[in-house]
């Protein structure tokens, strides 16, 4: 099997254990990565940062520099350990699919696995936080291999349910993690963005780095809606009667606002925002992953 089709939500759908399902998403991802034409990013990403100004010419490691064309310089392992907390939404709307193979919350729950395994991999400590309208279970980082074993438990006995409030929870996380961590957010932001940029920054200001991967569905990006469709909310039941072929277009210029004011808002708040939807295989998602933890050495 290629490593495209290890990466592809139909294919990892036919495997119903969760610790298979993450380590078929790495091995893919690793095995692409290897073979493309990025393969010294790999190398980077788990020893070495860029040389930047002010550090020694002589820890320059010239074999890297060989492969990539780029200047890194060895990591100190006091550099390398960055404790990450995966941030589950487990609000009702998570549920939804309307064709795809996973759910929001289903594809949610195996990229954190996936990301699970690569931390773990890198030998950083790694936990589990979830909320809805508060915060939920709490697992606290470690770097152990048992972890992995241990928060894969916890992920596949997670069910999407209740309403979201994830401004208040990211509050509350901000108040309850003393030391500098990198918070990997899974949601599909559905909710009033102006609290949850307010605890974006806080979270910034506190000195935590945060990834903030935006998952919705296929439909709610690309609105394959034709005819009169009763839409209903997942978190109140409120139904709405609509003629989606007369709203297609509003609907879709809404939703292109929407992701692009998390993005300038991201932007601003030095937070790196992933916008997906479930029918993108995992690697872009993995590679947007990687792409910012490098940025932070």
């Amino acid at each position: 099997m290629s490593a495209e089709s290890y990466l592809k939500p139909e294919v990892l759908n036919q495997i119903k254990r969760l610790d298979l399902r993450a380590q078929m998403v790495v091995r893919g991802f690793l095995q692409g990565l290897h073979a493309s034409p990025y393969h010294g990013f790999s190398v980077e990403f788990s020893e070495h940062r860029r040389y930047s100004k002010g550090d020694d010419p002589k820890t320059i490691d010239w074999l890297v520099y060989a492969k990539t064309d780029k200047y890194y310089v060895k990591r100190y392992e006091s550099e390398t350990n960055l404790t990450g907390y995966l941030m589950m939404d487990l609000s009702r709307s998570m549920g939804f699919t309307h064709r795809q193979q996973f759910s929001k919350f289903e594809y949610s729950i195996c990229l954190a696995a996936s990301l699970c395994y690569l931390m773990i991999m890198q030998q950083d400590p790694v936990g589990l936080l979830t909320f809805s309208d508060k915060l939920r279970a709490n697992l606290p980082a470690r770097s152990r291999r048992s972890q992995v074993t241990d928060l894969l438990a916890q992920l596949s006995r997670l069910k999407p349910e209740g309403e979201t409030d994830l401004g208040d929870s990211l509050h509350r996380v901000a108040a309850m993690l003393p030391h500098r961590s990198l918070l990997m957010i899974f949601s599909d932001l559905l909710g009033d963005p102006e609290p949850v940029y307010r605890a974006l920054a806080q979270l910034r200001h506190a000195g935590h780095d945060v990834i903030l991967f935006h998952i919705l569905d296929e439909s709610e990006v690309h609105f394959p809606y034709d005819g009169p469709v009763e839409f209903e909310d997942p978190e109140t039941g409120q139904k709405m009667p609509v003629d989606a072929t007369e709203i297609r277009q509003d609907y879709l210029e809404a939703i292109e606002e929407f992701r692009e004011g998390y993005r300038e808002r991201c932007s601003k708040l030095r937070v790196d925002y992933v916008p997906l939807d479930t029918s993108m295989p995992f690697d872009k998602a993995l590679t947007e992953y990687l792409a910012s933890r490098q940025s932070r050495f």
